[in-house]
């Protein structure tokens, strides 16, 4: 269904945090959440909500911050929506927060269906909640009761880090102390950071951890793959391998390399390092830690204690 195939990388962000239908439930380790309508069960292939028949889909996720400063200049440009597209209706949440929301009819695979959807903005990031019913449907989902629940959208700042731990496929026993412990919205990487709003991060401490499905063919090729990877690295300028020499990690083969590099509007100097932790297979962790270079003594004893924490589930 073409509505919710954007969604498909999300799927590791599925698991709801546990709470009874009338409270507000976030996706585990998201920032957006509603209160559900009553008969909505946690979905298995997006972030969100889905009827035990699985005809009803909810999707809550979150956007980046321009995406509702796009939406807004576009209301604001021409209050009435181009052909083929639903109209804009702005609101004002209970929270404060201000928000569009959307209503309109489609068909889709053959049939009949409502669709609703709600961006709303926040200080670092934009919310975003979606819905499908189709046609006919119950009571319980009239366009009352589905704007109700699209309207309950709730952000959170931050997520506790152990229901973040509870999506790795490895074990966390050490944080660093970062202010901030939160899943990329696809799912797949880790972020520690020490910013309080995202136009920070990259100046700020930061640290991000993953799993890639790759890795070197030989040893004897892990400092050309790990020099490779690290050139990759986005939002560096005038950047400067340093240092780059294999290591051991917990006693596995690893291998680290160091950058120099500015970021940032204001081009501040900082200092990456790339840790590279190769398993079985293919598989390999991936850390990459920076600071701006006045920082970086202090940030990189964290650095190695969140590195020397990760073990095997």
């Amino acid at each position: 269904m073409q509505f919710f195939r954007s969604f498909a990388l999300l799927a590791s962000l599925v698991m709801i945090s546990p709470a009874m239908a009338a409270d507000m439930v976030f996706p585990k380790g998201g920032r957006v959440g509603v209160v559900p309508i009553d008969g909505l069960v946690p979905a298995t292939s997006f972030p969100g909500f889905q009827a035990t028949d699985q005809r009803i889909k909810v999707v809550v996720t979150e956007l980046p911050k321009d995406a509702f400063n796009s939406v807004e200049t576009a209301f604001k440009a021409n209050a009435e929506p181009a052909p083929g597209r639903p109209k804009l209706e702005p609101i004002e949440l209970p929270s404060g927060n201000k928000a569009f929301f959307t209503r309109e009819t489609a068909v889709d695979d053959g049939a009949n269906v409502r669709r609703f959807s709600l961006i709303v903005g926040g200080p670092s990031f934009s919310g975003y909640v979606a819905a499908q019913v189709p046609e006919p449907s119950s009571p319980a989902f009239s366009d009352e009761a589905v704007r109700n629940m699209l309207t309950s959208v709730t952000l959170r700042t931050s997520v506790p880090p152990e229901e973040v731990a509870d999506l790795l496929p490895f074990r966390m026993t050490d944080f660093g102390g970062f202010k901030n412990v939160r899943m990329l919205p696809a799912g797949s990487t880790l972020v520690l950071t020490d910013a309080t709003d995202e136009d920070s991060l990259d100046t700020a401490p930061y640290m991000l951890i993953g799993i890639m499905g790759s890795g070197p063919a030989t040893p004897d090729d892990r400092g050309r793959f790990a020099q490779q990877v690290a050139a990759s690295l986005p939002g560096l300028r005038e950047a400067r391998i340093t240092s780059s020499e294999p290591m051991r990690i917990d006693g596995t083969p690893g291998y680290e390399t160091r950058i120099d590099a500015v970021t940032g509007k204001d081009n501040t100097p900082v200092t990456v390092v790339q840790w590279l932790r190769f398993g079985s297979g293919n598989s390999t962790l991936r850390i990459v830690a920076g600071a701006r270079r006045t920082e970086w003594i202090a940030a990189l004893s964290r650095f190695r204690a969140v590195r020397d924490g990760i073990q095997p589930r």
